[in-house]
């Protein structure tokens, strides 16, 4: 029997971290070492986001989630494990994050982002990535808002389908309001309008296999790890480019989706933002197709 020993060799930087040398140079690595990114929710999407970004040798993180692990979650979320389950997400989220990067500097804010907490929590943030559930409209309206107060860049990275469906506002791009239109909007149009906005092109149509799985009203839909991995790489490598000024990033009203499962990818250009005569068209497509799918 060989005896495998533990590993005690110490923490280093620039070692734990050589293999991105090459995409980035020596020089860029030690500014994402300094640089903080911001990501509210760790579910689906924002453990993988933190995972990933952390891979990456950011140095700093600001997160929040006030949930705790599910057994509904282990299909697709970072974290879920029977050793997690009842424990709060952004706890263990934290030690995982931790566990690749010791010397991180990671405030947590286990209650969410709140509206008494937003300046804390978005306070020396560089970038701020998205993370929180598809149907969080109000956090999530409120945390946009304070970003473009701030001139803060945020990118948001949807699974829909198989596949991922990636935004990005900043400072020389239209607001996260005139693109969605979410002002004077019930809770079911927000969704159909954020749903629509984030995939203006809906590859991820056709291949449901139950729509009986799909209900906006009720905050049910199917998920997949591999379209929350997908969001992950593709919000990472936007979130490198900001932090790094490389430019190449295309800001709202631009949009893009990559839909795996059809093998298909389209960039979207939708001038006016939620007036555009095309997201009116796939808004109406939409309600039309909900509206058959309940019998109605």
């Amino acid at each position: 029997m060989t005896e495998i020993s533990s590993c005690t060799r110490t923490f280093d930087y620039q070692q734990a971290f050589s293999r991105n040398i090459g995409w980035v140079t020596e020089a860029e690595q030690q500014r994402l070492r300094g640089k903080r990114v911001a990501i509210a929710g760790l579910g689906g999407v924002g453990g993988i986001h933190l995972l990933t970004l952390a891979r990456l040798g950011i140095g700093k993180f600001t997160i929040s989630d006030f949930d705790v692990f599910d057994i509904a979650n282990f299909n697709r979320q970072a974290g879920a494990t029977v050793a997690s389950l009842g424990r709060p997400k952004s706890e263990v989220l934290a030690e995982m994050a931790r566990d690749i990067n010791p010397e991180i500097d990671l405030r947590v804010f286990p209650a969410g982002v709140q509206a008494d907490t937003v300046d804390d929590f978005l306070a020396d943030v560089d970038v701020y990535v998205d993370g929180l559930d598809f149907f969080a409209f109000s956090a999530r309206r409120q945390t946009f808002a304070a970003c473009e107060q701030r001139a803060i860049p945020f990118v948001t990275a949807a699974p829909l389908g198989m596949g991922t469906a990636l935004l990005v506002f900043g400072p020389g791009g239209m607001s996260c309001e005139d693109y969605f239109g979410f002002a004077g909007c019930d809770e079911m149009e927000m969704a159909i309008r954020f749903l629509v906005g984030l995939s203006p092109a809906m590859l991820q149509r056709g291949y449901v296999a139950d729509m009986s799985r799909i209900n906006l009203a009720e905050h049910r839909g199917p998920s997949c790890i591999a379209a929350c991995q997908l969001c992950a790489g593709v919000a990472a490598v936007e979130t490198l480019k900001l932090l790094l000024g490389r430019g190449g990033v295309k800001l709202a009203p631009w949009a893009s989706q990559f839909d795996a499962y059809r093998l298909r990818y389209t960039q979207t250009w939708r001038p006016w933002g939620h007036r555009n005569p095309l997201q009116q068209l796939m808004r109406a497509l939409v309600r039309r197709q909900l509206r058959q799918a309940v019998g109605q």
